[in-house]
């Protein structure tokens, strides 16, 4: 286990920022400027391996892309030089080969995942990061890229204050000056996240995608006067009604959005207040799979319900497990 585990693959993207000839290469701006390119040029590979793991285990993949312009009147009213003044020329111009993601990672970059254009050090920065991120349902980052002090560390940073889970691979970090690296790492590990490597990172995603339950999904609750259990539940209580139906042996069913089934009791008795429980799960069909090879009782399923996949199970107790999952497994 490490320290990457509590994340679910799921909700977790590969950050990956600034592979771009001028960072990467030596003949693009930080090349020319005298500035040792080797360290970016070492990581290359390790995240190209990463995106190809990332993209096969179901795993986000954004890329942010540095843009400037030859123009900038923002940047032009500062009274102390930028740090763009300090190299040969600006990096990054739009349009140009410098700004283009280096030759080992285009081809991904164009047919995995998406690119984030920035104009500053932060991927979040007056970016849309933030509004994809939510639209994918990611709420945790593994970040790689270039560099360290700059744009990497701006991003874990503008991740955290955001509430991110984050991560930084360091092995496929580079630094214009590795000498910073240790304190720099040991300053994000104090406040801003958790350290990781590439390995860590491909073993995380053979367990990530393992069949397996990842939260509560819903009760079903047996009640002897359905109307009344509503009145208490609904009424008193406050939940909302998400869904009514009927469950398959004809008793009506009530679903709240707080996760709480409402049912009659059995026509035959059979049975104690709690009908069953359910769980969202990754890999319904895995994890029958799994269940029939242990020996345990699967009672129906897999199959297609309101939930997208089920699968019904029997605990050592004799109660009924569901597990669900999206019906793009079917």
């Amino acid at each position: 286990m490490t320290e990457i585990d509590v994340l679910e693959p799921e909700r977790t993207a590969l950050l990956v920022i600034d592979m771009q000839n001028a960072f990467c290469h030596v003949e693009g701006t930080l090349g020319i400027s005298g500035v040792p390119i080797e360290p970016a040029r070492v990581i290359i590979e390790p995240i190209r391996d990463l995106v190809l793991r990332c993209r096969d285990a179901g795993v986000r993949v954004l890329w942010a892309q540095q843009e400037h312009f030859p123009a900038d009147a923002s940047r032009a009213r500062k009274r102390i030089a930028a740090h763009t003044a300090k190299r040969s020329r600006v990096s990054a111009l739009s349009g140009t080969w410098d700004m283009e993601f280096v030759e080992e990672l285009k081809p991904l970059a164009e047919e995995v995942g998406i690119v984030i254009r920035k104009h500053r050090f932060g991927c979040f920065h007056e970016t849309r990061l933030e509004q994809v991120t939510r639209m994918l349902g990611v709420d945790a980052l593994l970040v790689c890229g270039t560099s360290a002090n700059a744009c990497v560390e701006t991003t874990l940073r503008e991740a955290y204050l955001r509430d991110y889970d984050v991560a930084a691979v360091t092995d496929c970090i580079a630094a214009v000056r590795p000498e910073w690296v240790p304190t720099a790492e040991a300053v994000w590990k104090q406040y801003l996240g958790v350290l990781t490597t590439h390995e860590e990172v491909i073993d995380w995603l053979g367990r990530g995608s393992a069949p397996r339950a990842l939260e509560l999904g819903h009760l079903l609750l047996q009640t002897s006067d359905l109307e009344r259990a509503e009145a208490f539940y609904l009424g008193f209580l406050g939940l909302s009604v998400r869904d009514r139906g009927t469950l398959r042996d004809g008793r009506p069913l009530t679903v709240t959005r707080e996760g709480l089934g409402l049912t009659n009791s059995r026509p035959d008795g059979n049975g104690g207040p709690i009908d069953h429980i359910a769980f969202r799960a990754r890999d319904v069909r895995g994890l029958a799979d799994q269940a029939r090879r242990d020996g345990i009782s699967v009672v129906r399923g897999p199959e297609a319900s309101s939930y997208g996949l089920s699968l019904y199970l029997l605990d050592p107790d004799g109660n009924q497990v569901e597990v669900f999952g999206s019906a793009d497994e079917e």
